[in-house]
């Protein structure tokens, strides 16, 4: 109920501010004890003469909260209110932005302060942390708060709530079915770009002076989702042309990012309907310089790894590479 659900996001304010007030005493024996259901001890977080690299139970336990508290506040544009008011920003001012002119929106607020993405005054006006600023605020350069609010809040957030019942049978739905709702690939595509887009730059910039690719002329995109690998690049090599393999529906909303791009790269880019897990690729044997597989091997079955492999290096010519990235 909304009612269970503010308590909750009270319980998290509480506990995450006395938190801070526990770990500026080093006292955590003096700490008085949060009531969650029956008397406990107020944090398991280790302490100064306990090992550092022990769990800290109620961070584990209890993050949700401040996951949920962050992703409704990207929903409801708080950071971005905040930002585009210069910062000091009212209550009033953010009910009025996001729609929420109940009581209930300060509960949130205190979550958010409470977790640091937010800062009060004493006069009551909201700041963002920098952190918040960089990451959080859409009209940043470092922004990848779609993805966190799309793609982790609205996707995948839930469906780690099945992750029992994945390890009592084994079974868990694949990328393929998931993906066969055009809504929900589109979502997931949509959310992944901009994220992608910085990771395929930052792995550029680490294979400068070791790989180089000025004589590569064609690459094969395994599972490029948006085909932001593709885009930069091909942005980067002008002799560079790439083949991204994709499921039909992100292929769908991977065209539509592609239109978006400039003309010569849009021109060698192209998308090509597969399941990756599919023991048959629609491309030639040898005709490949480059195979890029990023944070594929860990998104299909088991036993699909080894033949996803072979695909890739049928796939190139002699001496081509293959290009792995994964976390």
């Amino acid at each position: 109920t909304a009612r269970s659900a503010l308590e909750m996001l009270l319980r998290l304010g509480s506990m995450l501010a006395r938190r801070g007030l526990h770990a500026a005493s080093a006292r955590f024996a003096a700490a008085p004890a949060l009531r969650l259901g029956r008397s406990r001890a107020l944090s398991t977080a280790p302490v100064d003469d306990e090992m550092e690299d022990d769990i800290d139970v109620d961070g584990v336990a209890y993050g949700f909260m401040a996951s949920q508290a962050l992703f409704a506040g990207l929903e409801l544009g708080i950071f971005d209110a905040i930002a585009a008011a210069g910062g000091s920003v009212d209550l009033p001012s953010l009910q009025r932005s996001s729609g929420v002119t109940a009581p209930r929106l300060q509960t949130l607020l205190t979550a958010l302060v409470a977790s640091k993405a937010l800062r009060r005054s004493r006069d009551g006006a909201y700041d963002l942390s920098p952190n918040a600023a960089r990451f959080l605020v859409s009209s940043s350069r470092h922004f990848y708060g779609d993805y966190l609010k799309l793609q982790i809040g609205r996707q995948f957030y839930h469906r780690m709530g099945a992750l029992t019942d994945v390890m009592k049978t084994g079974e868990a739905p694949s990328y393929a079915s998931w993906f066969s709702d055009p809504e929900v690939a589109a979502t997931y595509t949509r959310a992944q770009h901009n994220g992608s887009v910085a990771t395929a730059k930052a792995l550029l910039k680490r294979m400068a002076g070791s790989v180089s690719l000025d004589g590569a002329s064609k690459m094969l995109d395994v599972g490029g989702g948006s085909g932001a690998f593709s885009y930069v690049f091909t942005g980067k090599h002008p002799q560079l042309s790439s083949q991204i393999l994709e499921l039909p529906e992100v292929c769908a909303t991977g065209n539509t990012i592609r239109a978006e791009q400039p003309a010569d790269v849009q021109q060698r880019v192209s998308f090509s309907e597969l399941d990756a897990t599919s023991p048959d690729w629609p491309v030639p044997d040898g005709e490949y310089d480059l195979v890029l597989m990023s944070y594929i091997s860990g998104s299909v079955p088991e036993p699909v790894v080894g033949a996803l492999y072979a695909n890739a290096y049928k796939a190139l010519k002699p001496g081509g590479r293959l290009l792995v990235l994964e976390t």
